[in-house]
């Protein structure tokens, strides 16, 4: 059986269930509160900048917008709520002039399918409620510590949305979570269609 946990096994080729969240800005400093308070929320084991060795293998790297920028992405492991250790990732999109930064993290498919983590069956897509309220409460707990203004939580959901197309407005029917900042706090609406 495969190693839920490595980096270096294929666990990385089937896309990524995520939480993806919009800063805001284009702020080094606020993108580097919100990974702080997402890898703390996540408790994440390790950071590391290489797939090709395995965690044992190489140096820690600084959680640090220094090392996003230098390894592209940073990894470690995970536990999820079913009990499993899971590889785990996070990566930065820069929006430039043109938008805000997100910053996605991430769990491969491969490896919530290795370790048995139930998903809608005859969907199109990879669709987990466990993974969608875990998910959802990281971001809701990265939230308390570093604002932002849109968490979205589902299968490859990066970019499908932005917080000024939403104006504040959760979406009646809904494929994918949202993470809404409102009154002060962050509404989670859990997919329903």
């Amino acid at each position: 059986m495969t190693n839920t946990a490595s980096f270096r096994e294929t666990n990385w080729s089937s896309g990524y269930y995520e939480l993806a969240i919009e800063l805001g800005s284009c702020d080094d400093a606020r993108l580097q509160d919100v990974l702080s308070a997402l890898w703390s929320a996540a408790e994440v084991r390790g950071c590391f900048g290489r797939t090709d060795r395995e965690p044992a293998e190489q140096d820690v790297v600084p959680c640090s917008v220094a090392s996003l920028t230098q390894f592209g992405h940073l990894r470690g492991q995970v536990l999820l709520p079913t009990g499993q250790l899971v590889a785990c990732g996070c990566v930065t999109v820069r929006g430039g002039t043109e938008g805000s930064d997100w910053l996605d993290f991430y769990v491969p498919v491969d490896a919530l399918d290795r370790a048995g983590v139930a998903y809608w069956a005859g969907r199109p897509f990879f669709r987990s409620a466990v993974m969608d309220d875990w998910l959802a409460a990281i971001g809701t707990e990265t939230y308390g510590s570093a604002t932002f203004s849109l968490g979205v939580v589902g299968f490859s959901v990066s970019g499908c949305t932005d917080a000024a197309t939403l104006a504040g407005v959760l979406p009646d029917e809904r494929d994918i979570g949202y993470l809404l900042p409102q009154d002060g706090g962050v509404r989670y609406a859990a997919a329903n269609s």
